[in-house]
Formats: C-alpha cells, structure tokens, sequence
C-alpha cells in the first residue's frame, strides 16, 4: 500500500452526471482539517461537503467482486446490478502482475464512470488454487468524488471474501444502501452525459483544495520526480497524451497521475476554453488501446509494458523517475533549464519555511498540499496573465524580460512558450532572433 502518506484517497476536482437516488437522502455532516493538514470526516454515514453549498450525494452504481480463476484466468464473480455492463472491469481491478504483491488499490475508468477496486493476495493450501486466492472487490459511480469513503470497507470486504467466498449479504446490504440510478437506465456507463473532467481549470478556487487534495499526495509526487517536477509541469500545461509505467502496486501510481493533473490549475477566468481537459485515465490496460487511440489528452498509468511499443498512444512516456517522448519537436522540453532549478529551489525554501512555522510557532493552519498546489497554481496565473497582457497590447511581442517575469528561461523555455501559443491560441508575437534572447 506504499508509505503511509500515500494512501490518503483521490477525493474531490471531479464531476459525474447527476444521478437520482432511490431512497431518503442520509444527514450531512462536515468537514475539518486532521492534524496533517489532510481532510477529517466527521463520522461513518455522513457525507462530506463538496465545494459547493451541498454535499455530495450516494452515487454507487455497481458493487462487484472479481477473482482470479487458475483455469479460467481473471473473471467478475459476482456484481449487483446483475444486468450492468462490466466487461474489462475484472482486468483493471486486478492489474496485470498483481500476483506479485500482497495488496493494492486501484482507481480506473469504466467508459464514463470511475471506479475503486481493493485488490489482495492471500496464500492457501489448495493444489486447485495454486497456492493463492486472489480477489478485487470494487464499486463504480459517475465520479470519484465519493469512491475514497469506501475505500476500508472494500479493504475489509476484499479480505471477507477471501476467507469467506461466496457470501455477498454485506456488500448486497451496501448497495441497497448507497445505489445511484443511472439516468439512462440502460445498466451501462458508458452512455452517460460528458463528465467535467479534472482539472476544470477554474471551477473550485483556493482555500477549498486544501480539504480535496490527497494527504502528503503531492509532497510524494515532488519528492519521488525531483527537479523533473517542472519536466511534467510542461507537458501537462500543454494537455499532452501522458502514460506512467510502474509495475505494481498500481495504487500509488494512480495518485501520481491525480497529482499531474492537478500541476495544470489555473484559476484566471477565461483561460483554457477551447483547450482539451487533461483527463486522469488512472489504471488502463491493453483492452483500453483502441479507447485512447481517439483521446487528444490524457494522464493514465499502466503496468504492462507493451505500451512503451505503442509509440501512437501517448506522446509522454514516465517509465518510474524516467521521463521520455518520441516527438522531436518535444524533445527540447526534456531538459532542466536554470529557470526549473530556480523553481525548484523557490518550492523547496516555501516548504522548509513552512516545516519552520509549524515546528516553531505551532501554525497548522497551512499543509505542504496548499503550498504545492497553490505554488503551481500561482505560478500558472503569472504565465496566462502576462500573455494575455502582452496580447491586449499594440505590438503583441513577448520579450526575454517577459520570459523572465514569467519565471521562464527565455531560450531555455522558448520551445515550450510557442506551443503555449498555439495550444491556447494566444495572439502574441514571440521574439526568437532578437539580440535580447541571446
């Protein structure tokens, strides 16, 4: 299950269709900051408050238990509803080389609808079994907003199935409990409405994200990339086709493709409408090929490793602290410039200050996840700020002086800044041969 920082769940920055509930809907509760700067809920049943006036409501559409069958390969046991299309999911809840760990955790998608999969592997003195008995039980909704509340009862059922198999009264108490109704009413998700994909670059605004994003998530996600923070931050800014490889556990890994999207914010209105969102895939598999063929963005993460071959699927390739892309015109981008290590440096002072304030002066009213984020955040505003000033001016010409006030390497960034302006369809003339640029 990775560091204990890690496993704070994905909570909000996404949006399903509205689905309709069945029963009464529960009493809410509320929010409150634990101790680590992560998000608190304040009891078992409650539901917490999104960004908006109301809280979220229930949105299960489908609870399914998947195991591993030595004849028949990986397969979907048992589901409710009984007629809701599940085909693939027994693949993507159980990732491919799961054999080889003992638990996980597993985010995907299942046409428009996430899911949340625990995933165990547990030994037994069975010749039929080989050995092992190996289970995913998981849920889908329209968003995953709500799949982290569940996420110790699928744990706790994931076990439950695997010393007990066959009794399902808990998880069909469950989804008596929390079911959602699809609108369609077709048992499938991949009829619904668009879904408002993360990140809808200014939909929420700062200080509600320090109540969404992940515990440590992001303070990870830095650590482990370093300097090539900013390497991602790039291909992100410019809505690129981005796959992570890592074998399993997977769990961590999908937290890495949430944190990517999110180095994308911008909460500056009028940025970003005609760009393609850059939607978090989580855990894709090789019966996702032809689904992401058709995708012009995407952040997603894999452990199979044929992907690396399918040079047409993505346009970046993060193979563990490895970042690659085939694309020459993408190549200079690869490449830390002075700007990215005084970023890097500027983001590491912030958070020793911070460490020093909370050590100090006992302040715990800030976490390391407000300052990552709002330190992309902030830098994001400066760059569509001074582009779109630059494009409101008469001559329209962006200088190395602008460059600079971006935080940017004027030669360093240059390749980066014209497919900003293409990709954004900002109106500014970049001056490339000027004297001042050398």
């Amino acid at each position: 299950m990775g560091e204990p920082a890690d496993e704070a769940p994905l909570l909000f920055w996404a949006e399903g269709p509205a689905v309709s509930l069945p029963q009464a809907e529960p009493e809410r509760g509320g929010w409150s900051l634990a101790p680590g700067g992560g998000a608190a809920w304040g009891g078992p049943g409650e539901l917490p408050r999104g960004p908006g006036p109301e809280a979220e409501a229930d949105q299960i559409v489908a609870v399914f238990v998947v195991t591993f069958d030595p004849r028949s390969g990986n397969m979907v046991e048992w589901c409710l509803p009984q007629d809701i299309d599940l085909e693939g999911v027994e693949f993507k809840s159980m990732a491919s080389g799961s054999h080889k760990v003992q638990s996980d955790f597993i985010y995907f998608r299942k046409g428009l609808c996430f899911g949340l999969a625990c995933f165990e592997n547990m030994p037994v003195e069975s010749e039929l079994e080989r050995g092992a008995r190996m289970k995913s039980v998981g849920i889908l909704s329209p968003s995953y907003t709500l799949l982290y509340r569940y996420m110790h009862f699928l744990e706790n059922q994931v076990r439950h199935q695997l010393e007990m198999p066959g009794h399902y009264s808990h998880l069909e108490a469950f989804y008596d409990d929390k079911k959602g109704v699809l609108p369609a009413g077709k048992g499938t998700c991949s009829s619904q409405p668009p879904v408002r994909w993360l990140p809808s670059i200014h939909r929420y605004m700062y200080p509600e994200m320090k109540i969404t994003h992940p515990a440590g998530c992001m303070s990870q996600f830095i650590k482990f990339f370093g300097e090539q923070i900013f390497i991602l931050w790039k291909f992100a800014l410019l809505r690129k086709r981005i796959l992570i490889f890592s074998p399993p556990p997977v769990g961590v890994v999908c937290y890495r493709v949430y944190c990517c999207c999110c180095l994308a914010n911008v909460s500056l209105p009028g940025i970003g409408g005609t760009v393609p969102e850059s939607k978090p895939f989580f855990y894709v598999n090789v019966a996702d090929i032809e689904m992401l063929e058709t995708e012009v963005s995407y952040v997603a993460c894999t452990t199979e490793k044929i992907f690396e071959e399918k040079l047409d699927l993505y346009d970046v390739y993060v193979d563990n602290q490895n970042v690659k892309t085939h694309h020459e015109h993408l190549q200079p981008l690869l490449k830390i410039n002075s700007a990215d290590k005084e970023k890097y440096r500027r983001l590491n002072d912030q958070r020793q200050m911070l460490m020093y304030s909370q050590e100090v002066e006992e302040d715990c009213s800030s976490c390391e996840e407000d300052l990552f984020i709002l330190f992309f955040m902030e830098q994001n505003n400066r760059i569509f700020q001074t582009l779109m000033e630059v494009s409101a001016s008469q001559d329209k010409t962006l200088t190395a002086d602008h460059a600079r006030g971006m935080g940017l390497d004027p030669q360093g960034d240059r390749s980066f800044l014209m497919d900003l302006l293409e990709v954004y369809g900002i109106d500014v003339m970049l001056v490339i041969d000027n004297p001042c640029c050398t």
